[in-house]
């Protein structure tokens, strides 16, 4: 793995050198964009609005337009932005994980300490371990401000969640929420049953990704002159009338699978 940023992560006077390295990554088929006449690939140029002609990656800036005229900013511009953060991972507060809704997380990150900071890496490891407590703090990230969370991961690493800001948080207000009635008590205490009767311990390696598996198939049979039936599904009801059924049958089928 590359690395996309060093720098160190700081908690109180206490600084770690580390590596910080992306923890994920895309399980998508590699699919091409192509002219569906000939087949040809699609290309994407960097055009000038102006005189249509194409601008070499060299020729390229970033500029803000300000009022009715554009200003120019160059790499020196953006390191003179809080300079401390584009080097430091600050973490300002230690808070349980339990207490953050999930909507706040993005991407994560692997942090490898560097030399000299193998020690001081470990505490931090082991000391938020014991409190069962993670960080918050923020850092620079290709011209960003990110706000993020440290943490221990399988007990042996440290890892970051990138996280949202509030204000990135949409609003659901404008949403046409429906005003139901309250559940009947039987509705509720046969919904409970459902839940409790699927609840489990997480276990990731229980999902798989098959759209890319299924996909795969129709790539393999259309290249061997093949064309797959089309299987309609039946509309699931979701009638208010038919959800003590619904539930009915939903525990039926869980004690049949369990049986």
């Amino acid at each position: 793995m590359r690395a996309i940023w060093n720098g160190a992560i700081g908690f109180g006077l206490v600084n770690i050198p580390i590596k910080l390295y992306s923890a994920t990554g895309e399980s998508n088929l590699d699919l091409d964009m192509l002219d569906k006449n000939d087949l040809s690939n699609i290309n994407f140029k960097r055009v000038n609005a102006n005189t249509g002609k194409e601008v070499k990656w060299e020729n390229i800036v970033k500029g803000y337009k300000l009022e009715d005229r554009y200003i120019v900013l160059t790499d020196e511009d953006f390191d003179q932005v809080n300079p401390e953060k584009s080097k430091l991972l600050n973490i300002k507060q230690f808070v349980d994980i339990n207490e953050i809704d999930s909507v706040y997380f993005e991407n994560s990150y692997f942090l490898e300490p560097q030399k000299n900071g193998e020690e001081a890496y470990k505490l931090l490891l082991k000391a938020m371990m014991k409190t069962q407590m993670a960080g918050i703090g923020t850092f620079i990230l290709r011209e960003k401000e990110i706000l993020c969370l440290v943490r221990p991961y399988d007990d042996k690493i440290l890892i970051v969640n990138r996280m949202r800001y509030p204000e990135e948080i949409r609003s659901f207000e404008d949403l046409k929420i429906p005003t139901a009635k309250n559940p009947k008590a039987e509705e509720l205490e046969m919904a409970e049953s459902l839940i409790k009767q699927r609840a489990t311990k997480f276990d990731p390696s229980k999902f798989k990704n098959t759209y890319n598996d299924d996909l795969m198939k129709i790539i393999e049979a259309k290249a061997n002159g093949k064309t797959k039936k089309i299987v309609n599904k039946e509309e699931v009801s979701a009638k208010a009338t038919d959800l003590m059924a619904q539930l009915k049958a939903s525990l039926e089928a869980g004690k049949t699978k369990a049986g």
